[in-house]
């Protein structure tokens, strides 16, 4: 059986203007790939209801899940909770449980909860809140997509949060050989060898070290036999 897939859907001018760099995309990767969730496709869209709502329901009758970042915070460019629910055509409003846990948080440090900060309780209708254990402001999951904080802590602690409910797969196996070769060596006998083994995911990721040219080859699956198969085929193939 296939393992469940996924995509990424980070939302923010700040990263598209090239002021913030993503790195909620490169941290879900790594954890998908431990629990065998084949994450399958990225995307960056601007801070935009129309394009977040088209990315939102192209990706999410695509894929098992869609895990979104950045977005939900207090300020009037944070639109993401209003775009889900337009994405779904649900209502959204100030979630009384929401609005408990900031109303507490706030308190607790003789700071107001003023209207912005509120904004962080609106939640569309039917969602399950995600915990966070960081900041407090909720994100939620609605359906198969979950909305997740643009900060990396965050987003990192809420992925904590939602991943161990999810059903994942057989986890992605790696192993590499490096040659000191360039690519353009060893791309023939490597395209067959990805012909053989054709429900493999096999790579190759050129380098220079000292002036020589090399390659580091890269064999993944989920069979465990058949990644070492290939690493056999491809250590023989490339013997010095």
């Amino acid at each position: 059986m296939p393992n469940p897939t996924a995509a990424m859907l980070v939302i923010g001018d700040e990263i598209l203007s090239g002021r913030t760099r993503d790195s909620n995309t490169h941290f879900l990767a790594g954890e998908l790939t431990r629990i065998g969730i084949d994450l399958r496709e990225a995307r960056v869209v601007s801070d935009d209801q129309p394009a977040i709502v088209e990315a939102v329901n192209a990706l999410r009758t695509r894929y098992t899940h869609v895990f979104t970042s950045g977005g939900i915070g207090p300020t009037h460019d944070d639109i993401t909770a209003d775009a889900i629910a337009a994405a779904f055509g649900a209502r959204i409003s100030h979630r009384a449980d929401a609005m408990a846990l900031l109303t507490a948080h706030y308190q607790s440090r003789n700071m107001p909860f003023n209207e912005a900060r509120q904004r962080m309780a609106r939640i569309p209708d039917g969602a399950v809140l995600i915990d966070n254990p960081v900041s407090i402001a909720p994100g939620f999951s609605l359906g198969n997509v979950h909305v997740m904080a643009g900060v990396p802590t965050v987003f990192q602690a809420m992925a904590a949060s939602v991943l161990p409910n999810l059903t994942g797969g057989a986890p992605l196996l790696s192993q590499s050989l490096r040659v000191d070769r360039g690519e353009g060596d060893v791309a023939a006998p490597l395209g067959a060898l990805a012909a053989a083994f054709p429900d493999l995911s096999i790579g190759s990721y050129p380098f220079t070290q000292n002036g020589a040219h090399g390659t580091n080859l890269v064999v993944r699956g989920t069979d465990p036999g058949r990644v070492d198969a290939a690493m056999t085929r491809l250590a023989t193939m490339f013997a010095p």
